[in-house]
C-alpha cells in the first residue's frame, strides 16, 4: 500500500502542473486584462467628470500604462511570470488579488463561512434523506411507494436550482405573494443582539430557501445509487443462503447486505464532505445575495483577477487530488479484500 500511495503522490505533481499550465496559457489569450479594465474605468470616470467641473485628462498616457503593467507584473514575459507563479505555489503562497488588494488565501478564508453553510448543510441533508430513502425503496422495490418516490426525486432533479429559487422568492420571500423568508445574507442585522436560540433560528431562517434550492436536485442521484446498490446486493447468492438459514429480513439487511452495499457510498464520502466546504453555487449565491466562493470565482473571472483564479484553482485541485487518494484508500478500510499491490507495480 505504501508503494501505491507514493506512486499516487508522484502522479499528483504532473496533474497539478497540467491544470495550472492549461489555465495559465488560456489566460494569456483572454482579452481585457486587469490593466485594460482599469484604463476603461479611468476613461469612464474622466468622461463622467468632464461635466462635473473638475480637471481630468482624456486619455491614460503611455507612462501610466507602463506603471500599471509593472504594478501587476505584466511588464515581464509570460514564461517568467509562469515560473514565478509556480515558485509561489510551491511555498503555498497563493498570490495577491488585483481586485481586493488582499492575499488570495485570506480572501478564500473570508468567503468560506458562506460556502461551508451552504455546502455542509446541503451535504448532511442529502445524505440523511437519500440513504434511508434509497434503502426503503430497495426493500419495497416495484411498489407504489418506490414508483411515487422515484417520480418525486426525478422531478426535483429536473428543476434547475435557480429556477426554483426565483419561484420561492416570488411565492415566499416578499415577491408577489408571501413575505416569510429574508433575501440577503446568512444572518439579520441585529443578530449580535439576539439570544443564542434566537441566533440559531435566525441563521436557519436565512438558509431555508438557498438550501432548498441546492438540495432538491441532489436527492435523485444519491437515492437511486443507494437503491440500485442495495437491490444488486439483495440478488446475490450469499443473501439467498442467509435467508435459507432462517435469518430474519432485518438481520439479513443490516448485518449482511448493509456493509457491502454502502461501499460505493462510504468511499465517496470524503470527496463529498470536503467538497461541501468549498461548494459554491454562483447562481444561488447571486440570487440570495450570499458572498461565498462561487461569487468570488465569478467576480474574479469577470474582473480578470488572475491571482484569485489561479490561486483558487491550485488550492482546490490539490485538495481534490488528496481527497481522491483518501477515497481510494477507504476501499481497504471498508473491504479488506481490496489490495493495491498490483496497482503499485
Amino acid at each position: 500500500m505504501l508503494a501505491y500511495i507514493l506512486k499516487r503522490i508522484l502522479l499528483m505533481i504532473p496533474t497539478l502542473l497540467g491544470a495550472l499550465t492549461i489555465t495559465f496559457v488560456v489566460i494569456q489569450f483572454v482579452p481585457g486584462g486587469p490593466v485594460e479594465q482599469l484604463m476603461a474605468e479611468a476613461r469612464q470616470t474622466q468622461k463622467g467628470g468632464e461635466g462635473g467641473g473638475y480637471k481630468a485628462s482624456r486619455d491614460v498616457d503611455k507612462q501610466q500604462i507602463e506603471e500599471l503593467k509593472k504594478l501587476y507584473g505584466f511588464d515581464q514575459p509570460a514564461h517568467v511570470r509562469y515560473v514565478e507563479m509556480l515558485g509561489r505555489f510551491a511555498r503555498f503562497d497563493l498570490g495577491r488579488s488585483f481586485m481586493f488588494n488582499k492575499d488570495v488565501g485570506t480572501l478564500i478564508l473570508e468567503k468560506l463561512p458562506v460556502s461551508i453553510s451552504l455546502g455542509l448543510w446541503s451535504f448532511l441533508i442529502s445524505y440523511l434523506v437519500s440513504i434511508p430513502l434509497g434503502v426503503a425503496k430497495a426493500v419495497h422495490d416495484g411498489s407504489r411507494f418506490d414508483v411515487a418516490t422515484t417520480l418525486l426525486v426525478l422531478v426535483g432533479y429536473a428543476i434547475p436550482g435557480f429556477v426554483l429559487g426565483v419561484l420561492l422568492i416570488v411565492l415566499t420571500a416578499g415577491g408577489t405573494y408571501l413575505d416569510w423568508f429574508p433575501l440577503r445574507g446568512l444572518t439579520s442585522d441585529n443578530w449580535a443582539d439576539l439570544t443564542w436560540p434566537a441566533r440559531i433560528a435566525d441563521y436557519f431562517w436565512h438558509l431555508a430557501l438557498p438550501l432548498t434550492c441546492m438540495v432538491i436536485g441532489s436527492f435523485a442521484v444519491m437515492t437511486m445509487l443507494t437503491k440500485n446498490t442495495f437491490v444488486e446486493e439483495m440478488r446475490k447468492q450469499y443473501v439467498k443462503v442467509a435467508r435459507a438459514k432462517g435469518l430474519s429480513a432485518n438481520r439479513v439487511l443490516y448485518k449482511h447486505i448493509f456493509r457491502n452495499a454502502l461501499i460505493p457510498l462510504i468511499t465517496g464520502f470524503p470527496a463529498a464532505f470536503v467538497g461541501a466546504f468549498f461548494a459554491g453555487s454562483v447562481l444561488i449565491e447571486n440570487l440570495f445575495s450570499l458572498d461565498g466562493l462561487g461569487q468570488l470565482g465569478y467576480e474574479a473571472v469577470i474582473r480578470r483577477d488572475y491571482p484569485v483564479v489561479l490561486g483558487s484553482l491550485y488550492l482546490f485541485t490539490l485538495i481534490g487530488l488528496v481527497v481522491k487518494l483518501v477515497s481510494d484508500l477507504l476501499y481497504v478500510v471498508v473491504d479488506p479484500r481490496v489490495q493495491f499491490a498490483k496497482a503499485a507495480k
